[in-house]
């Protein structure tokens, strides 16, 4: 397979922070980087969890590409400055969040339906940071599939490093079926690398995906990461890992998680117990569901830590 054809790591907000990132680094890789969850002003400030999230002492390891979201210019700017002083080089602009909450302050894919703020925002950014490699991830747009492509001459005529297109409406959230046919209509006309995002589940997915376009730069996974961690190791070697050997990885996976959020949650364990079994909501679905559901009942950490044994036994 031509080597110029990548998978990265979309971001989920509550899963893939940098002790997600690190472990899976670590352990399973085959992704070519990783996004953050988007990094966000709130009160006035960058939110204290994003940055930490997105500290380089705590992404050792990682090919990082820092996401922003930002209502204005002036949200965006001070969140770019953020990423330049921490070294970065690459940042992302999302314009694909379709929470509704985000959305209605045309934060995300709320902003598609506005193109001049699209605008605004996008040449400031790439005017005013010369050093950071800046792409963009969008859906097609807010109600109306042209959306993306009247914003298209713009992204074209941008110096940005990739775009990453989800073939959703914001208001369909994750809901309803992909929009192929207006995601080809904005890959006939697109000049820049073009990722598809969106539903990739299986190996036979993103092939699927990646002989329909053939001139694609690559695919962003997030759930089918989760769900799978070898996902893009399997893909890019052409056959499953051996079960034994991705059930060990999925152990230490899992055990690195717990031992580091076991040192920085502060809320005892029935924090910690509420944040690993969030780490199972999208791993392993097809598991024994017994002992699933034996993990999602656990009330304390030796329970569950039995369940997850069971688990992982098979």
């Amino acid at each position: 397979m031509q080597s110029t054809f990548s998978i990265q790591f979309s971001p989920l907000q509550g899963y893939t922070d940098a002790i997600y990132r690190r472990a899976h680094a670590l352990l399973f890789g085959g992704v070519d980087c990783y996004y953050s969850p988007f990094v966000r002003i709130e009160h006035g400030e960058i939110r204290r969890k994003d940055v930490r999230d997105i500290d380089p002492d705590n992404n050792a390891g990682v090919r990082l590409i820092p996401q922003l979201i930002a209502s204005g210019q002036d949200k965006a700017e001070r969140i770019m400055e953020h990423f330049a002083e921490k070294g970065y080089r690459e940042a992302d602009l999302n314009l694909g969040c379709p929470f509704p909450m985000l959305a209605k302050r045309h934060n995300g894919a709320g902003m598609l339906p506005f193109p001049e703020e699209v605008e605004e925002v996008l040449t400031d950014l790439v005017e005013r940071f010369p050093q950071i490699a800046v792409s963009v991830k969008l859906r097609l747009g807010w109600d109306d599939p042209q959306e993306c492509l009247r914003l298209l001459p713009l992204l074209n005529r941008l110096p940005l490093s990739h775009i990453v297109l989800h073939p959703r409406l914001g208001k369909q959230q994750y809901k309803g079926e992909t929009d192929m046919d207006a995601f080809s209509a904005f890959y006939e006309a697109c000049e820049k690398p073009l990722f598809y995002n969106g539903d990739l589940m299986t190996v036979a997915d993103i092939e699927e995906i990646r002989i329909r376009f053939p001139r694609l730069s690559g695919v962003v996974v997030g759930r089918g990461l989760l769900g799978n961690p070898a996902l893009a190791v399997e893909y890019f070697q052409g056959h499953p890992l051996e079960e034994g050997d991705k059930m060990e990885r999925v152990r230490k996976l899992h055990e690195m998680v717990f031992d580091a959020y076991s040192k920085q949650l502060q809320g005892g364990d029935a924090q910690l117990l509420l944040k690993m079994k969030a780490f199972w909501e999208y791993l392993l679905p097809d598991a024994d569901r017994k002992a699933r559901k034996a993990i999602h009942k656990a009330t304390k950490l030796d329970t569950y830590r039995t369940a997850v044994a069971s688990l992982l036994r098979g």
